[in-house]
């Protein structure tokens, strides 16, 4: 009742004895089943709602046949002596305040949530006495598209006319370019239901006069008005109706194993995790993390550890929730299957009841996405961008000799070659994931996937069903291919030549890890600026060997590059001020920078691209983005030669770096915090010496650390694509062996784009493969290996 910190049973009495508080409020809800005979509303009756906590129902229990009762107490430690509550006579007054601040109050997660679901929908004034033109229009079953730019996701039948547009744009990554809603300001027709959304039982309607959601009670008699058969309709969630039409084998249903005979599997290792919205790239990648022995010495082996030492507040300890989560993941106590009287009793009522539904994420995700913008969000998220941020973190935090994230870490071998001079240079750099392109040209089944583009653009332009899905089979061997050769290198100068030239570069191996992850680079956008993926399939091997990678350094004849900086360029003066002073910072178009960073891309990058571009629109700067997405530099600070400070970048020379001092009582409060003072000064440089947003930088830049006057190491860190900085005296710990491997976990991605769709992974454990599902863990029965998007191999011995 100090901390108000919120405590399990086994762990009150550490904190008692770390502390010294010895007052605590216990709070219980006991669930128990209904008399026979017993009435109830929609949700169980709550017998003492006095006492109510906020707390979510279970959905196990949510029916009328059980009722909840809530406890609360005060418990006085080391005696254990219990005070029930309320208790006015015997508590102080201030006591009494506080126990009915907490009993009142709401849940932290719940006032994140949004609650317009609470809110019933109401009847839409327009519903009885719709008009609905005789146009002719029938919608057909499938391949619909906006009717003005073509977008074929988050579309709106307007039920007056029948148009097909498409709806707002929204940060979940869905949404479109708000023709549905342009269409009414033009037309005034009030009404449109979501396609995708029509079920049997009702469909997603909306009222553009009334601004939100309702319902319509004569919504089959409207669509049937243009040929659509409510009663035979079945939504899914990418807006795809299944008709009378036999539905085609998505990749939503072959990658969840949709139709097989699942066994649930129980215990250690086989606990679910639940879907808090748009979680599963958080869930996915660390049921693969904590199947790792690495992860699990380091965490949950050393919890008793980690726990003893962790700070007074643990909620803001990556330590502490990392052994939570990994512990939960672990123990088994969270995925127990049905004691033999439930499953005798679910056979008898031939009902299934639904398994244990695993572990929650909400506080776990909350220090993972600290100073994170997108990870902070409710939107889906990339797994392989969550992987890199994890590792960051896990570098960051290590506090033992022996850091879990090692077992990743690589080093790769760029070779850089001037085209002109012939001259090469060779430089290393760490890495943590193997990024392969997909060889859309090395397809085996080609002449097949161009005779499917044409039956399915004209089958969309008769609004005829699709025909069956052709995916490109493409060889794993051709992804390799691709990832050796050679790249040409942007703006390249060459020290020979003292210019810009032509150059080339590529990159072996120069170790390998322990654990090898493999990326198969699926997602790319369309002509359209549409974030999608390359529906294709990938062979991936069960026994790869990439030891014909291995980097060979400097050979016989090659001829290095001379070691010669290019020379710093300084725009001139458009102020005609004195040479040596730094010219104004350019203009850069704010809205532009931010319309681009609602799509998704880093804000620093938007920044680039607009400057570059000239601010002459979001358009242009959009197209820059495509064109560099590859740079190493791609979400680094803009740094504008001549002007002051603006990225993250240590200066490199003592003259400048007097540049742009930070206050030094602002710099040592920061350091005071436990951060290093080379960090706060680039922090606050980059941040116009603001103390709350220097904060939110150093957290959102966790790999910028020691770098001092170590500027000729071996990993030149500035082109690590991954993100990741590995820069210290000693040099990156890199644990090389062999390159053969043998994959034992992958993670599929459904859907369009990283920004929206589901994960799901497969894990072999013991000798099966199990499929991790959300919630949901079961055995595997086709795990489809080809369909996967990051894989994680473990290297065989010699």
């Amino acid at each position: 009742m100090s901390t108000f910190l919120g405590f399990g049973r086994e762990h009150v009495e550490r904190h008692y004895r770390k502390t010294g508080q010895c007052v605590y409020m216990h709070l219980k809800r006991h669930i128990r089943q209904k008399a026979t005979g017993a009435s109830g509303g929609t949700l169980p009756r709550r017998i003492n709602s006095k006492l109510f906590l906020d707390l979510e129902i279970d959905p196990d229990f949510n029916s009328d046949d059980y009722e909840y009762e809530d406890e609360a107490k005060l418990v006085i430690f080391p005696d254990h002596f219990e005070i029930a509550l309320p208790n006015i006579e015997e508590l102080p007054a201030l006591v009494t305040i506080a126990c009915d601040a907490v009993l009142n109050s709401k849940s932290p997660y719940r006032k994140l949530e949004q609650e317009s679901w609470e809110e019933e929908l109401k009847v839409s004034k327009f519903a009885n006495n719709l008009v609905q033109i005789d146009n002719g229009v029938k919608i057909p079953p499938s391949g619909w598209k906006c009717s003005k730019c073509e977008l074929r996701e988050n579309l709106w039948l307007n039920l007056t006319d029948g148009s097909v547009l498409c709806g707002r744009w929204f940060c979940s990554g869905s949404g479109g370019n708000g023709h549905a809603l342009e269409h009414h300001k033009q037309m005034g027709y009030p009404l449109a239901v979501r396609l995708g959304s029509i079920t049997p039982d009702g469909a997603d309607v909306y009222s553009f006069d009334e601004e939100e959601a309702v319902v319509d009670p004569h919504l089959a008699k409207h669509l049937a008005h243009f040929g659509i058969d409510m009663l035979q309709m079945q939504g899914t969630e990418k807006g795809v109706l299944d008709t009378e039409v036999k539905p085609r084998i998505s990749e939503w249903e072959i990658i969840q194993e949709t139709g097989l005979k699942l066994k649930p599997m129980f215990g250690s290792g086989y606990t679910g995790i639940k879907n808090q919205g748009n979680s599963s790239y958080l869930s996915t990648v660390m049921q693969v993390i904590f199947s790792i022995p690495e992860f699990q010495r380091a965490y949950v082996g050393s919890l008793t550890r980690i726990f003893d030492y962790a700070p007074l507040d643990p909620t803001q300890d990556f330590n502490t929730q990392m052994g939570k989560f990994g512990y939960g993941l672990l123990s088994g106590q969270y995925s127990k299957p049905p004691v033999k009287c439930e499953l005798i009793e679910q056979v008898m009522k031939e009902e299934h009841k639904p398994q244990p539904k695993g572990i929650t994420t909400r506080m776990f995700k909350a220090i993972m996405s600290k100073g994170h913008a997108e990870f902070s969000s409710n939107r889906q998220q990339d797994a392989q961008e969550f992987f890199l941020h994890l590792i960051n973190l896990v570098e960051r935090n290590s506090t033992s000799s022996e850091n879990p994230s090692d077992v990743f870490r690589f080093l790769v071998e760029e070779r850089t070659q001037c085209c002109q001079s012939r001259k090469v240079r060779y430089t290393e750099r760490v890495d943590y994931i193997m990024q392969l392109p997909v060889a859309m040209e090395a397809a085996t089944n080609k002449d097949e996937v161009i005779a499917y583009d044409l039956k399915r653009r004209e089958a969309e332009s008769s609004k005829r069903p699709l025909p069956e899905l052709v995916r490109a089979k493409i060889p794993f061997s051709a992804c390799v291919q691709a990832f050796t050769e050679p790249e040409n290198v942007d703006d390249f100068w060459s020290s020979a030549l003292q210019a810009k030239s032509a150059g080339i570069k590529t990159s072996r191996f120069a170790s390998f890890p322990e654990y090898l992850v493999i990326q198969i680079k699926k997602f790319t956008f369309g002509l359209d600026w549409v974030p999608k993926k390359l529906d294709v399939t990938v062979d991936m091997p069960d026994i790869l060997d990439v030891n014909h990678l291995r980097a060979k350094g400097l050979q016989q004849g090659e001829e290095e590059l001379p070691d010669i900086a290019p020379p710093i360029v300084i725009p001139d003066d458009p102020k005609d001020r004195f040479r040596n002073q730094f010219m104004d910072p350019p203009d850069i178009d704010e809205s532009s920078v931010m319309q681009l960073a609602e799509m998704g891309f880093p804000l620093e990058a938007c920044r680039k691209a607009v400057y570059y571009t000239g601010s002459m629109g979001a358009e242009l700067a959009f197209n820059w983005i495509i064109a560099h997405m590859e740079d190493p530099d791609f979400a680094e600070p803009l740094t504008i030669p001549g002007c002051p400070a603006t990225s993250s970048t240590l200066p490199s020379y003592g003259e400048t770096a007097l540049v742009n001092q930070p206050p030094e009582e602002i710099v040592a409060l920061i350091s005071s915090m436990g951060f290093q003072r080379n960090q706060a000064i680039q922090a606050l440089r980059a941040t116009n010496n603001n103390l709350e947003r220097a904060l939110d930088w150093i957290f959102s830049h966790p790999e910028i650390e020691e770098e001092g006057a170590n500027t000729s190491q071996s990993v030149v860190s500035e082109n690590n694509q991954s993100g990741i900085l590995t820069n210290n005296d000693e040099g990156p710990r890199i644990k090389d062996g062999n390159g053969r491997y043998e994959l034992f976990a992958f993670i599929s991605h459904v859907g369009t784009s990283t920004m929206s769709g589901h994960y799901v992974c497969h894990i072999k454990k013991e000798g099966r493969w199990v499929i991790y599902n959300d919630h949901k863990v079961t055995s595997s029965e086709r795990p489809p290996k080809d369909l996967g998007y990051l894989y994680f191999y473990h290297r065989l011995p010699c």
